[in-house]
């Protein structure tokens, strides 16, 4: 079954939405849900393509017009899907996990996923602790990252740096005077902040993007 573009988008769209929100979206909410995403689209351009998609048996609206996927074998757009590289481990303790260079396999994902980001700069690495759990990010869970090529400022911004040739997944902070801080975000009250100075060989390879559960993900 061929879909446009735009079909395809909103279709993803709703299972991100799902997955995020544990709940199914009204064309409302999707709507609203599209535009904090930087979608520039009218509600009723939007209402048109669900729609349409009712029509070809791929969703169904129940009584409350909430929105929910038809499964359905016969339809898959490979063309709308992309390889995201995955790099080794990431640590989200101490800085303990080897920052592999080689590709250790790669994830199939949906372009309406990453709108605003070029596939080409997007790399995978798995979380190892829970030090990071406060935002989204459990051990286990593949953090999908862009690469970080010196464009714009970091203060405040998750990051995966490599120190010495680990890797970890921290919070990036400036200290003052010279010292960079890479901060946890953990219900674990265990685990403390990485202090660094500026002169010190850090090599930041990635800002974050998204996290992808390990239960949604297979390789």
């Amino acid at each position: 079954m061929k879909l446009t573009n735009k079909q395809n988008n909103i279709l993803e769209s709703v299972r991100e939405y799902v997955e995020r929100r544990g709940e199914n979206p009204t064309g409302y909410g999707l709507h609203k849900y599209l535009e904090n995403e930087g979608v520039k689209d009218c509600l009723k351009s939007v209402m048109q393509v669900i729609e349409a998609l009712e029509k070809k048996d791929l969703i169904k609206r129940d009584r409350n017009k909430k929105i929910y996927i038809i499964e359905n074998d016969n339809y898959c757009n490979m063309e709308n899907v992309f390889s995201v590289p995955v790099y080794g481990l990431a640590s989200c303790g101490e800085a303990l996990a080897y920052a592999q260079d080689n590709v250790e396999g790669y994830l199939q994902i949906s372009k309406s996923l990453f709108r605003r980001a070029k596939p080409a700069k997007l790399f995978a690495v798995k979380a190892l602790g829970d030090s990071m759990d406060k935002d989204s990010i459990r051990d286990g869970d593949y953090a999908i990252f862009e690469k970080y090529e010196n464009q714009g400022d970091l203060e405040g911004k998750i990051v995966v740096a490599v120190i010495n040739g680990m890797a970890t997944i921290k919070r990036y902070k400036k200290v003052g005077r010279g010292i960079i801080g890479l901060f946890p975000n953990s219900k674990n009250k265990t685990h403390q902040p990485i202090f660094l100075s500026s002169s010190d060989s850090v090599l930041i390879a990635g800002v974050f993007k998204k996290t992808l559960p390990v239960k949604y993900v297979s390789l």
